[in-house]
């Protein structure tokens, strides 16, 4: 069956104004053009709609019943098809996926829901965890923000530096690397975990290793920092982690923070998302509240034991902007 919905906005004119010049100028048509809309409705319901009575017209029971769902419907028709209204929070309903590394998750998780559920309080939020490989989730729209230390190679999917972190070594209180300076040496002796959704033994820290002519002994690969964390208070077991992703939880469990003992790259963090949501009011504001979650643990603390270039760096590269 062939619809033309223009005739919804011609049916919403007849049924307000009760006539078909009243019609013709509120819709800046002519009278005959009205009155030729109004035949074609008669076809298309079935009723005459309306009908004449003296001098004026006016609606049938089937009109009077059809006048405010299709007015309805033409209003729904003109916010659908409008530029987008200033966003409201108060009133706006959807569900957003949120999936990041778990350092970050449980660094800013709870305050990026806080801050979520203050402004928008009819807003729900999914944090999955990561997924052990790489999928195609945001492309299909089943993830609407994902955190990454790589930049997107795909064009479609843009990308917000948000910060650089640096790796620090994270032990026990009276591990005996806490003791004095932490040569390379000292490091590469010691027994090691790694953290890896895909259960790798070997990491970046390795390979600059190799370069120093050192190797380490890594006894296992865990899948998630917190699992990780919780192992290190126990043993003499050492984590490299990144430090402003999970400072807080390391000093929640008493652990000691020592620089490490090599030259490694700062590593970036980005925000990603899929460009089909480039326009959406509401995605842009989460998007900037998870940004703004997010800068707030790379403030070095006042009592920081890092020197003060190895704290964390501000985005100054262009992907800084979004890309």
């Amino acid at each position: 069956m062939q619809l033309d919905l223009n005739l919804l906005t011609a049916l919403d004119a007849l049924l307000e104004e009760g006539s078909v010049g009243g019609a013709a100028a509120r819709l800046h048509v002519t009278a005959p053009a009205m009155s030729r809309s109004l035949g074609r409705i008669r076809k298309a319901t079935g009723d005459q709609i309306l009908v004449r009575a003296g001098r004026s017209m006016v609606p049938t029971p089937r009109a009077l019943a059809l006048r405010a769902q299709v007015h309805a419907l033409v209003q729904q028709a003109h916010q659908l098809l409008s530029a987008q209204q200033e966003l409201d929070l108060a009133a706006l309903e959807r569900v957003f996926t949120v999936r990041w590394h778990d350092a970050l998750t449980a660094a800013c998780g709870t305050a990026l829901i806080t801050a979520v559920h203050q402004r928008a309080p009819g807003v729900q939020l999914r944090l999955p965890a990561e997924s052990g490989t790489d999928s195609p989730e945001l492309r299909r729209g089943e993830v609407d923000l994902e955190s990454s230390s790589s930049r997107p190679t795909l064009p479609d999917i843009r990308h917000r530096l948000v910060g650089r972190d640096r790796l620090v070594v994270a032990v026990r209180p009276g591990h005996p690397l806490a003791e004095g300076p932490l040569s390379l040496d000292r490091y590469a002796a010691a027994e090691h975990l790694t953290v890896s959704r895909r259960g790798r033994l070997r990491d970046p820290v390795d390979d600059v290793l190799a370069t120093c002519g050192h190797e380490r002994r890594v006894v296992a690969a865990l899948p998630t920092v917190a699992f990780a964390l919780q192992l290190a208070p126990g043993t003499d077991l050492v984590l490299t982690l990144p430090d402003a992703a999970t400072r807080a939880a390391r000093d929640q469990l008493g652990l000691i923070t020592v620089p490490l003992p090599l030259q490694m790259p700062a590593i970036p963090l980005y925000l990603l998302w899929h460009q089909r949501y480039d326009d959406d009011r509401a995605h842009a504001w989460l998007r900037d509240l998870a940004t703004e979650t997010v800068q707030a643990l790379f403030a070095p603390p006042a009592d920081s034991r890092l020197p003060s270039d190895s704290r964390l760096s501000s985005p100054s590269e262009p992907g800084g902007e979004d890309t």
